[in-house]
């Protein structure tokens, strides 16, 4: 087999305190780009490792993936040796992430203060449902909470008339993102001074911010110039539509793509409607717009519509149906979806990564670890 080529955070050490998803999927993408990450977890193991379906216990589908690339070593930090060992490899470490809450790392005396001034080089990423200092420092939270609690939610609610949650751990992964650039760009301080310091990353003030960019909309203005909420992702119909045999999103974005597709559908009289032909009259209520394509796609096989938006650079693409992900010429050509063989869970299917680096490439190098499987190794290099 061949060795992978170093990848960018080569020599990195990172010491991973984190459960579930956002901290297992930060130090796991830092494992991609070749960091040496050391998975440290309680005797009962990450919760992720109980996730369904699994073939063996503690082996859980979500684990398979966010544990890729780390050794995994079981300590009681409860019990002063496992406190003692945990100080160890701090010692070696550059990063450190947890997702603990402040009360609990108090409790343990692993709270940001006294470890950053304990090892002055270590950079100490900490990242919970709320800052430090609030309130709601110590609350738990998971993702639906932060969802909730960033107005994600109500977005929900003014979209589609009910207060759901998007059907994906979407806070959870946009923190590990923004856990991933603030650590890295902490290490590059690091690396210019000698000194490391403790990022916070609270989840719903992340959440928070991500959501306002566009959403904040009238209120950026002080008095306010109209209500909150971006026009477009608020407007009813803005969804995908129905084609004569599937689902698509067809969008036409511009004035141009506008009247390019009623041309290109047969449908050029539309051109004159005044309901769209001043851009002002459509931005002021995309609805009429998304009903009159939506009305449109019914008249063409999605394969149609993607052969006439590609001839009139028309933005559109099918519905990927997960189901049929291996199937897709797309995700198979872009390794997006490999199958692999673990050494106790057989084939399975790894998720690939996305990003491309002509120097320093990013590879799976380990497979997820059973739990604790690297006790000993681990310990072993540090006592």
């Amino acid at each position: 087999m061949t060795t992978p080529a170093p990848g960018a955070l080569d020599g990195i050490r990172v010491i991973d305190l984190a459960t579930v998803v956002m901290g297992p999927y930060a130090t796991q993408i830092m494992g991609d780009l070749g960091a040496e990450v050391i998975k440290v977890e309680s005797a009962h193991g990450d919760l992720a490792r109980r996730s369904v379906p699994q073939r063996h216990q503690g082996m859980g589908a979500l684990g398979l993936n966010v544990n890729r690339n780390k050794r995994s070593v079981v300590l009681d930090l409860k019990s002063e040796d496992g406190l003692a060992d945990l100080h160890r490899l701090l010692a070696t470490a550059d990063v450190l992430v947890t997702n603990m809450r402040p009360g609990a790392l108090q409790r343990l005396g692993l709270d940001p203060a006294e470890i950053t001034a304990r090892y002055p080089h270590l950079v100490y990423t900490s990242a919970q449902g709320f800052r430090t200092g609030s309130p709601e420092a110590d609350h738990a939270a998971y993702d639906e909470i932060v969802q909730a609690a960033s107005g994600l939610t109500d977005l929900m609610l003014r979209s589609s008339g009910e207060a759901a949650y998007v059907p994906t751990i979407l806070a959870d992964k946009v923190c590990a993102l923004t856990v991933v650039y603030s650590t890295l760009a902490a290490v590059i301080s690091q690396r210019a001074t000698g000194r490391g310091q403790h990022v916070e990353v609270p989840m719903t003030d992340t959440m928070l911010a991500f959501n306002l960019v566009e959403h904040l909309g009238g209120h950026t203005f002080e008095p306010p110039e109209g209500p909150t909420g971006f026009y477009r992702s608020l407007s009813k119909g803005h969804s995908a539509v129905q084609t004569q045999d599937g689902w698509a999103c067809i969008l036409p974005y511009s004035p141009t793509n506008v009247h390019d597709f009623f041309d290109a559908s047969g449908h050029g009289e539309l051109n004159d409607d005044p309901r769209f032909s001043d851009w002002a009259t459509v931005l002021a209520d995309m609805s009429v717009l998304y009903g009159t394509i939506a009305e449109i796609a019914r008249e063409r096989t999605t394969a149609e519509w993607e052969e006439l938006c590609e001839q009139h650079s028309i933005p559109m693409a099918p519905v990927l149906e997960l189901e049929h992900a291996t199937e897709s010429t797309y995700v198979r050509d872009g390794g997006l979806l490999d199958v692999a063989e673990h050494p106790t869970e057989g084939a399975y299917r790894t998720i690939g990564i996305p990003v491309r680096f002509s120097g320093t490439p990013a590879s799976i190098r380990r497979p997820a670890p059973t739990l604790g499987q690297d006790t000993d190794e681990v310990l072993g290099e540090i006592r």
